[in-house]
């Protein structure tokens, strides 16, 4: 089985010492976003905002793997704030339709750069 990087500038560049996504087969593993803007790589501000920011760079990594959010089969929300939880839902529907891929929210204490939002994916293509 061979192993591909998956990357774009239509997504903010790694941080650190990980890969936007790898592709292996058919599943595509997307990591963590952050609500970092790709163009200045500086954090949109508010939660709403860095929510939809989150979802965009998802977006746009998984349409550099070949594939879309509708590929998705399961997602990891972070959180530093679980009163956010609704608003979260309410971002979500905005770029998933029914069936919804599986999900987990977790209350963690701080995110990189003082996000209040993170979300990683994995996609399965075709």
């Amino acid at each position: 089985m061979t192993r591909s990087i998956v990357s774009t500038p239509s997504a903010p560049a790694a941080i650190g010492t990980y890969s936007q996504a790898v592709k292996t087969g058919n599943t595509v593993y997307c990591s963590g976003q952050i609500g970092l803007d790709p163009v200045s790589m500086q954090m949109v501000e508010g939660f709403e905002e860095q929510t939809v920011r989150v979802f965009e760079n998802l977006k746009a990594v998984a349409e550099a793997a070949g594939g879309s959010l509708a590929d998705a089969v399961k997602l990891t929300i972070y959180l530093t704030d679980l009163s956010n939880f609704a608003k979260v839902n309410e971002v979500m529907s905005r770029y998933f339709a029914e069936p919804y891929p599986a999900r987990a929210a977790v209350g963690v204490k701080e995110l990189p750069r003082g996000a209040v939002v993170e979300a990683d994916a994995i996609l399965v293509l075709g």
